[in-house]
């Protein structure tokens, strides 16, 4: 699975779920607009490899919005993905003063991409998703989504995922990372969390970004094997669900794919 470099930096926790505050009834990351806040995109047609991806959040005024509440630890966090969900960048862009976002991606093939921000506006006192499409030139070759899969394996870590997905009702994942066959029970955290978890439908990409039960040092919550989330999906469907954890100062990225089914 395809990821960014991440930095690091920690700081509170919390564990809502970034879908909770759209208006509407809908998901998260469907609209391009919301709340008169708009994803504007430098650049909504690229090339495969390195870009310097910009991109501004307008607020209600029509100007660049560049005062935000910080969200496990960043005021911006920038999520990726190929429409089919077989690539997967969660990466955190730089603001400049004038409001443009901007960060290094290297997007390797052509397609047709969905970019996610998750972000809370200062004036807006709550979070929000806002997407768009991102489309890179070239010779575009489709790929179907992977099947289900419970077990993904990276860079010599096995993840395991127990828990259903179930549609309008919260359910407990747990993630459980070995390295070699044994459990890895030193997790480091990685923006104020041991893991992060993001979770897309298939078709029309409803996104969900999700935080663990518990937090690193709150004298509870154990640095691994397991990594628990409460998740709520809005409907039946196939999803892929990336989860993001780090361990040897190294972030990586493992991903699943479940249905959703009515209970």
């Amino acid at each position: 699975m395809t990821t960014q470099t991440h930095t690091h930096h920690h700081g509170a926790h919390t564990t809502e779920q970034h879908h909770d505050a759209h208006g509407g009834g809908l998901p998260g990351g469907l609209q391009i607009t919301q709340d008169g806040y708009t994803l504007e995109l430098a650049q909504p047609i690229t090339r495969p490899g390195a870009i310097d991806f910009r991109f501004r959040i307008l607020g209600p005024d029509g100007n660049p919005v560049t005062e935000y509440t910080p969200l496990h630890d960043r005021d911006l966090h920038l999520i990726v993905v190929r429409r089919e969900l077989t690539g997967f960048w969660h990466v955190h862009p730089e603001l400049t003063a004038d409001g443009t976002w901007v960060v290094r991606l290297d997007l390797p093939d052509a397609g047709a991409y969905r970019v996610f921000t998750d972000i809370a506006p200062r004036a807006l006192g709550k979070t929000l998703t806002l997407g768009a499409d991102l489309a890179v030139t070239g010779d575009y070759q489709p790929r179907p989504t992977p099947g289900t899969a419970r077990v993904a394996t990276v860079d010599g870590y096995e993840v395991t995922l127990d828990g259903d997905l179930v549609p309008g009702a919260g359910e407990l994942l747990t993630l459980t990372v070995r390295k070699d066959g044994r459990p890895v029970t030193d997790l480091q955290p990685y923006l104020a969390a041991y893991g992060h978890l993001v979770v897309i439908r298939a078709g029309d990409l409803a996104y969900i970004h999700v935080h663990p039960n518990g937090a690193p040092g709150d004298g509870v919550t154990a640095p691994g094997p397991a990594i628990t989330f409460h998740t709520a999906v809005p409907g039946t469907g196939t999803y892929r669900l990336f989860l993001d954890f780090q361990h040897g100062d190294v972030v990586r990225t493992a991903a699943f794919t479940l249905p959703a089914v009515q209970a």
